[in-house]
């Protein structure tokens, strides 16, 4: 102990050391949080540790100074940390606390997959979701996530969430994939009308199957406003069936959000608006989403127009 104390000693005497990076040394050393680790450290270092260490300290000073200023570092996001190896002082660079919130949103936004959705969505949360008249659609959401979260390799029957324009759907559709994303759990939302005009685009380059097979294998899939799409045999039977089949099959959580009821998404796949009757094949369609998902009613007023 008596040894190293005189070692800081000759530092702080200024006969020992001279020029202006001495003085810096000096001060670094007779910094507060440096003579406090010395002290919790002292029967870990050597007696000569804080002469062989002098530049560490320096430069861990300086780090957490110009961090502290705003000034450029040598690691952005990182704070510098004194430690103990071999008996001898050194310096290691640890994430803020900002750095480790920066990258768990990265992780959380690289997990959600968002095709053609509204960029509100990004940040849509369960906290921030007005649930005024939409107990029912907010109670059946977060029993959705909880049963993920509990048991993620477990098929789960998602959500159709049927409502007026406005009032919340497709926000709460972002929701619950944020959440879902917290915890390691990839989502993939799209918007079933833009998708479908982007699909038909992509037969002239052969790449729809990629795209069909994408949205089949997601790990939790959203089709949003689906029955707003321009009626289309072809996407309804080729595209639209052939995903909802492999997920009913592979018991893959899939949901929905749409203005029409689960009975006027039937006659909408049907034709029937459009004075046809292909009621046979909108079954099958519709078999698959009551399967796959549970009506929900979302209720309130328009809260974009309102």
């Amino acid at each position: 102990m008596k040894d190293m104390r005189g070692e800081i000693a000759k530092l702080m005497d200024a006969r020992q050391m001279t020029g202006e990076y001495a003085q810096l040394v000096q001060q670094a050393v007779a910094d507060p949080a440096v003579q406090q680790w010395l002290h919790e450290h002292e029967a870990a270092l050597a007696p000569d540790a804080v002469t062989r260490g002098a530049a560490k300290i320096y430069e861990y000073v300086s780090q957490r100074d110009a961090a502290a200023a705003g000034k450029p570092v040598v690691a952005p996001g990182y704070a510098p940390q004194l430690v103990v190896s071999n008996r001898l002082i050194d310096i290691t660079y640890q994430p803020t606390a900002a750095m480790v919130a920066s990258q768990a949103a990265a992780k959380r936004a690289s997990l959600v997959t968002a095709i053609s959705m509204p960029k509100a969505n990004q940040n849509a949360s369960f906290a921030t979701y007005d649930s005024q008249d939409r107990d029912a659609a907010l109670s059946a959401a977060l029993a959705f996530v909880s049963a993920m979260l509990e048991q993620p390799h477990q098929f789960h029957k998602g959500l159709y969430l049927t409502g007026a324009f406005g009032v919340g759907k497709t926000y709460l559709l972002g929701a619950i994939a944020n959440e879902l994303a917290g915890q390691g759990i990839a989502s993939t939302l799209v918007h079933v009308p833009t998708y479908s005009v982007e699909l038909k685009a992509a037969i002239a380059t052969n790449g729809v199957p990629a795209k069909v097979n994408a949205l089949k294998r997601a790990p939790v899939l959203m089709l949003d406003d689906i029955g707003a799409e321009s009626l289309s045999p072809w996407f309804r039977d080729d595209v639209l069936g052939i995903i909802l089949q492999y997920r009913m099959q592979e018991e893959l959580p899939t949901l929905f959000s749409s203005n029409k009821t689960m009975a006027e998404l039937t006659n909408f796949l049907a034709g029937v608006e459009v004075g046809n009757n292909e009621s046979l094949k909108a079954s099958r369609i519709m078999e698959r989403v009551k399967f796959l998902a549970t009506e929900i009613v979302v209720g309130g007023r328009d809260r974009r127009n309102g």
